[in-house]
């Protein structure tokens, strides 16, 4: 390395993975709800699993049980990382 050449790269600068890393942060700064959500209250979440993050097609609600599907009252068996209220618009 000479003294015009750039600094090399840490191992994890720019590797395979920060694609995914910045795709995760950006889809969790979409779902802001904190802490539990209101009660029975539809929303939007996001899940995770060995493959990435995705969000669920149907409303979901957080009851006594632990997440549910809002139509069907089943519950949800993913791994839920974050929500949002449902938008109502």
């Amino acid at each position: 390395m000479s003294a015009g050449d750039p600094p090399p790269k840490p191992p994890h600068a720019g590797g395979p993975h920060e694609g995914r890393i910045n795709a995760r942060r950006l889809r969790l700064e979409a779902y802001p709800g904190e802490g539990d959500p209101p009660l029975d209250s539809p929303c939007d979440v996001l899940c995770e699993d060995h493959v990435g993050t995705y969000t669920l097609p149907f409303a979901c609600a957080w009851t006594r049980q632990g997440w549910t599907n809002v139509t069907t009252g089943e519950a949800v068996t993913v791994g839920v990382v974050a929500w949002r209220l449902r938008r109502t618009d």
